[in-house]
């Protein structure tokens, strides 16, 4: 028996050190952590239950009998963040550059069925050179069972990509189809073609940094939700937005024991919109001293600034904050603010997690170039996510809310549940001046005239009372309670009950 004992724990040690302490050693000198290292980082300390230990390829071809490496190049398995239960696969480049055979993909589809049947997020750590071209078709074959559970998953339980060395070819599908990607500046990249086939194809040089680097995908391109600085930022910080999120969509988002008084004043916040409506202020304010603790997990921090969104507390309950940014572009929407906002939306949707909206908003951003790059149609998809929306959801209005916008930010004619606003806050088509240049458009050589239809305008326009009168606005708050008034909001609405009508899915305006 001691024998047998032996043979088993050598076993399990040439697993462990993957492809050897050369290939491990090569990989730190690259500022990268190994797989295990990595898994170590995520989890609880002594929580990683590992499966498929010994699987290896079964490839013959190309000499590549006599190249076996146990765990052919992917550690998979279960633990837990914060005592919750994940599901994890982590690619070791050190075993055949991390490349995804038949087995290896196996491997992966086994921790995507078991999370979906026992109601736990999959998390995947990618370091990876593609598919293994030794194996051919079984490889490519190998990827799409992967893609499949990665549909089947969706919204059924949180899926998160963690790119955290090379991610190419098939490796970059599956992340594109989980909820939320990270990378790791300066180790990490994406990209379906490498620089060396852009310059086959298209004659074009490029660095694998400005094609598919993290700065690229979390500012220009949008593919990212996040960067972080190295490795361990990054498995830390992935722990965090784990401790915001359900386990499934069968069960409520966690709460967490808060310090914070829900009847917290903020008196700051009296003072937050400036009296000169075209001078900007800080949205993220808001957020920070309306949320538990000033805790906020923003993603997209980098791309379409315009929006914030991101995930934070109130009583304890994680809700998810949607909010214009008048720091940048007065916080118009474009095709990308929509995008971004529309996707964390019907994520939040997905998982019973609530909304909260902030709105200052003038409208959409006007021009040839959103005009060509489809505004309507991506406007429109913040426009869907909202009306599908069954969760609970709050709107404040702080300041402008003009046009079709209005009606886009979460309003009570999109069934918004409850709509604040403050008394800063102005509901019309358009601007003052704007408005009145066209309705009065035989008076423009008028100044003196013009300037009093334009105070007329305000008077009447320039404030949150019409639209309160209507009922489109619940109630006029003062700033400094809004922490207060939505907290109570959430607690009225904790056995909302709002269904759909049936059909097989819809059809968003992708």
């Amino acid at each position: 028996m001691q024998d047998i004992i032996e043979e088993l724990e050598n076993r399990r040690e040439r697993a462990r050190m993957g492809g050897g302490q050369k290939r491990i050693d090569a990989q730190h000198a690259k500022g990268r952590l190994t797989a295990r290292e990595r898994i170590e980082i995520l989890l609880d300390e002594g929580s990683f239950e590992e499966y498929d230990m010994f699987v290896e390829h079964r490839c013959a071809d190309f000499g590549m009998q006599d190249k076996k490496i146990p765990g052919d190049g992917v550690v998979t398995g279960w633990g837990t963040i914060n005592g919750r239960l994940v599901y994890l696969f982590s690619k070791d480049f050190t075993v055949f550059g991390g490349s995804l055979s038949q087995a290896h993909a196996q491997k992966i589809v086994k921790i995507q069925r078991m999370a979906v049947k026992n109601g736990a997020p999959v998390i995947g750590l990618f370091d990876a050179g593609g598919a293994r071209i030794q194996e051919g078709v079984d490889a490519l074959g190998g990827y799409a069972d992967i893609f499949l559970e990665n549909v089947m998953a969706s919204g059924v339980v949180p899926q998160i990509s963690v790119i955290m060395g090379p991610c190419a070819g098939g490796d970059v599908y599956s992340p594109a189809m989980t909820d939320f990607i990270f990378m790791v500046r300066d180790t990490s990249y994406m990209y379906v073609t490498g620089p060396d086939v852009v310059k086959t194809v298209t004659n074009e040089e490029v660095s694998h940094e400005d094609l598919g680097g993290a700065r690229v995908h979390a500012a220009k391109s949008g593919v990212v939700e996040g960067a972080f600085d190295n490795d361990f930022e990054a498995l830390t910080q992935i722990r965090r937005l784990v401790d915001f999120l359900p386990l499934s969509n069968r069960e409520k988002p966690p709460v967490r024991p808060s310090f914070d008084s829900l009847d917290r004043s903020e008196l700051s916040l009296d003072t937050l919109v400036p009296e000169d409506p075209n001078k900007p202020y800080d949205m993220k304010e808001l957020i920070l001293k309306v949320a538990d603790e000033e805790d906020f997990f923003e993603i997209h921090p980098d791309y379409a600034k315009n929006i914030l969104c991101g995930f934070g507390r109130i009583d304890g309950e994680t809700v998810g904050f949607v909010a214009n940014q008048p720091m940048v572009l007065a916080g118009v929407l474009d095709i990308d603010a929509s995008r971004k906002a529309a996707r964390f939306v019907r994520f939040c949707d997905c998982f019973g997690i609530p909304i909260i909206t902030f709105v200052d908003v003038p409208g959409f951003l006007p021009g040839t170039r959103q005009e060509y790059g489809g505004l309507i149609k991506h406007g429109a998809k913040l426009l869907f996510a909202y009306a599908e929306a069954t969760v609970p959801k709050i709107t404040v209005i702080t300041r402008k809310a003009y046009g079709g916008a209005y009606d886009v930010m979460s309003s009570k004619h999109l069934r918004g549940d409850v709509n604040y606003a403050w008394p800063t806050a102005e509901i019309a088509v358009m601007g003052a001046k704007g408005a009145v240049e066209i309705i009065f458009r035989a008076e423009a050589d008028d100044p003196a005239k013009i300037e009093e239809r334009t105070e007329e305008y305000k008077q009447r326009f320039a404030n949150p009372f019409v639209a309160a009168q209507r009922g489109y606005i619940d109630d006029v708050i003062r700033p400094h309670n809004t922490r207060k008034r939505i907290a109570r909001s959430l607690k009225t609405l904790r056995n909302k009950q709002l269904e759909n009508p049936w059909k097989k899915h819809d059809n968003i305006p992708l």
